[in-house]
């Protein structure tokens, strides 16, 4: 009997190496595991390399994990936002790598590994210094950059429900990369707020199915990354 639930979220990062790749869900606190990163924070893995569409916010979730200095290299598209304190700190001082992309094409990297497919082509970025080194190619006279795909050791994200099998389902807009990011990860973890049996889930509606997914973690309580923000809260 398949049965994908994991007791806890420390159990959940156990295996993360030092020096894996790790794509993070989220759109800001939108759909950010904050509790799974929590975790992989106190596990200790260091050197990591971490796909998110920003930094995170104040000294909480993503953000913490850079503060810990953990974060080797960030690839994301917004590296500096309203909240964002302690990347750009790190990132002056040589200790974090940041690797830009737009915020389309990381979505297409992300997709295309998770398709298998290595590389494509793109108008975006020509004639920026963020295509510079690339391949660049012209077709019908329009030109083009390849962009690899991008696929992760781990990739953890959050969820609103899901069952043991692993099918999930989002809280509307908090899906954001969770979706293409579950099947880039060699190993993808969801937290989420509730756990029902099997059949409890309309097929209709379910987003990512459990094909995808490795492991489910309960969070039926998860933390909102923008109150801790607003708190002054850190972590640890």
């Amino acid at each position: 009997m398949i049965d994908k639930r994991i007791a806890s979220c420390a159990e959940a990062v156990a295996d993360v190496f030092d020096g894996a790749t790790v794509m993070i869900g989220g759109f800001g606190e939108a759909g950010s595991p904050i509790e799974l990163i929590h975790a992989l924070i106190d596990q200790g893995a260091r050197d990591l390399t971490v796909v998110n569409n920003n930094t995170g916010s104040g000294e909480v979730g993503l953000a913490a994990l850079i503060k810990a200095e953990r974060v080797a290299r960030m690839i994301c598209s917004y590296p500096r936002t309203t909240n964002s304190t302690v990347f750009p700190v790190l990132y002056r001082a040589g200790k974090t790598q940041l690797e830009l992309v737009p915020q389309g094409t990381l979505a297409e990297r992300i997709r295309a590994g998770g398709a298998g497919i290595p590389a494509f082509y793109t108008p975006t970025s020509v004639g920026t210094p963020l295509a510079e080194g690339k391949e660049h190619r012209t077709f019908d006279g329009r030109e083009y950059v390849l962009e690899h795909g991008l696929t992760a050791d781990f990739a953890f994200i959050k969820g609103r429900v899901a069952d043991r099998y692993g099918n999930v389902v989002y809280n509307k807009t908090a899906r954001n990369f969770a979706p293409i990011m579950a099947t880039a990860g060699k190993r993808t973890v969801v937290q989420v707020a509730e756990i029902v049996e099997p059949g409890g889930l309309d097929p209709e509606a379910v987003v990512t199915p459990g094909i995808f997914v490795q492991g489910v973690v309960h969070v039926p309580h998860p933390a909102h990354e923008s109150e801790l923000v607003a708190r002054g809260e850190s972590y640890p």
